[in-house]
């Protein structure tokens, strides 16, 4: 399972550890990542994703995981968040 989120496509860094004697060696920082169930309201049902804590904050910010996918641009969603998106635009134009 990769550790990228699927909603910002946030991912691992790399960066160093500093000792106090200034010795730098490679470390990675991961990202916060949380299998969560959201609940899409056009779609009347839960889907569970792998999501940044960030992400989650801006999901809740935007008004739910309907608003925020709205807003989201393509190239940073996951396949799957980008068919979720498709079915959610599909779904509100029907209705």
């Amino acid at each position: 399972m990769s550790r990228v989120c699927e909603l910002t496509g946030k991912g691992p860094m790399s960066g160093n550890n500093v000792s106090h004697a200034n010795n730098k060696t490679k470390r990675r920082f991961l990202p916060n990542l949380n299998d969560v169930s959201m609940i899409s309201d056009t779609l009347g049902r839960s889907v569970r994703l792998r999501v940044s804590a960030a992400a989650l904050r801006s999901v809740d910010h935007r008004g739910g995981l309907d608003g925020y996918l709205a807003k989201a641009r393509d190239e940073e969603l996951s396949d799957r968040a980008l068919k979720l998106k498709h079915e959610i635009a599909k779904a509100a134009a029907t209705a």
